[in-house]
């Protein structure tokens, strides 16, 4: 098979000496968490939210010194933060169900889109001109001013790493076209890769599988290239891809990450990748999380974040891509049909 492989020692190399010795402090602070959560009662809420405020002062700290590492409550006025906090506890939750899951991750990248974007702020306006239902006694038009991003938004490719990325990447998309003036709809690269699940994070490999991608490289050379992962554990999936277009002398305008949860080490060496590729790049989370275990799997996290939103395939019966968007529903289906009809257009 036509395969491309990343291994983490590889991207560990990214770090500075600086970013080690943040990590060590930080697996430090988080160690002092879990030995408060193991015994974890009401005696001893007061030192987990302590250790927990000492933690996200600190990776502000480290974010605020690292240019391209942008977290929603370390860049938004204090107000916003409630709202943050409560769509990534929801999605934090285990009781959270599929529907709901998928509801708070729409939530959570319309924050990452005006977190990147602006949503309507600045001064430069465009207007949208809306034919409305009423037509007594004229027919009705409105008229709607949002802030000009076009220069911003309508040069990006969307970058799938398949399969939890697929309705992020669409919801992101929709963003997009939303905020154009022109209702610019993203074109679709999709990427198959995935992590061998039976190493762990010190051996962990990624595998690109180009046989079962679907992309056009001409189409990619001097975009924006936007990738929407929910979750940024280690990183190693946006490398292995962006690594594997350089290769083929396919550069970018800037590359994008936009996750919903980033670990702090996998923020860092997706920043500190980009920046020795000679690739101007940003990551952009709702949230920053501290560590990662063993197996490297975000903590405290949420679990399986394409499980709760595409819900599982059998090992027998993997799900293909049609397959995949067919299992969304009617609702989804209409709701980014022009999303849609470009992955489609990409795929078949």
């Amino acid at each position: 098979m036509n395969k491309i492989i990343l291994k983490a020692q590889d991207l560990d190399g990214f770090l500075t000496d600086d970013d080690k010795s943040a990590l060590s402090g930080m697996d430090k602070i988080f160690a002092d968490a879990m030995e408060e959560m193991r015994n974890f009662s009401p005696a001893n809420e007061a030192k987990l939210i302590s250790l927990y405020n000492k933690m996200g002062d600190y990776m502000q700290e480290i974010c605020n010194a690292r240019p391209g590492i942008h977290v929603y409550p370390f860049e938004t006025p204090h107000e916003s933060h409630a709202e943050a906090s409560r769509v990534i506890a929801k999605l934090r939750d285990s009781k959270t169900d599929h529907e709901e899951f998928v509801y708070y991750t729409q939530r959570a990248y319309e924050l990452l889109f005006k977190l990147a974007y602006g949503g309507a702020k600045g001064p430069d306006k465009n207007y949208l001109i809306v034919k409305t239902p009423v037509t007594s006694p004229v027919q009705n038009y409105a008229v709607h001013k949002i802030g000009n991003v076009d220069n911003k938004i309508e040069n990006s490719c969307m970058c799938v790493m398949l399969r939890g990325a697929l309705l992020p990447s669409m919801i992101m998309s929709k963003e997009i076209q939303e905020y154009s003036s022109h209702g610019y709809v993203t074109p679709f690269a999709l990427f198959r890769i995935k992590r061998d699940e039976s190493k762990n994070e010190n051996n962990m490999e990624y595998i690109l599988d180009l046989d079962r991608s679907f992309f056009n490289l001409e189409q990619l050379n001097g975009k924006d290239w936007i990738f929407a992962d929910p979750m940024n554990a280690t990183g190693g999936s946006l490398v292995t891809v962006v690594k594997y277009l350089l290769d083929q002398g396919i550069k970018p305008r800037s590359v994008q990450f936009f996750n919903v949860i980033a670990a702090l080490k996998g923020a860092l060496r997706v920043i500190r990748a980009l920046n020795s590729f000679g690739v101007e790049g940003h990551v952009y989370t709702v949230w920053m999380d501290p560590a990662l275990n063993h197996a490297a799997y975000i903590m405290p996290g949420l679990g399986d974040a394409g499980d709760r939103i595409n819900g599982r395939d059998t090992e027998e019966y993997p799900r293909n891509i049609i397959q995949l968007i067919a299992d969304y529903g009617s609702n989804i289906a209409g709701l980014y049909r022009a999303q849609l009809r470009e992955i489609e257009n990409t795929v078949l």
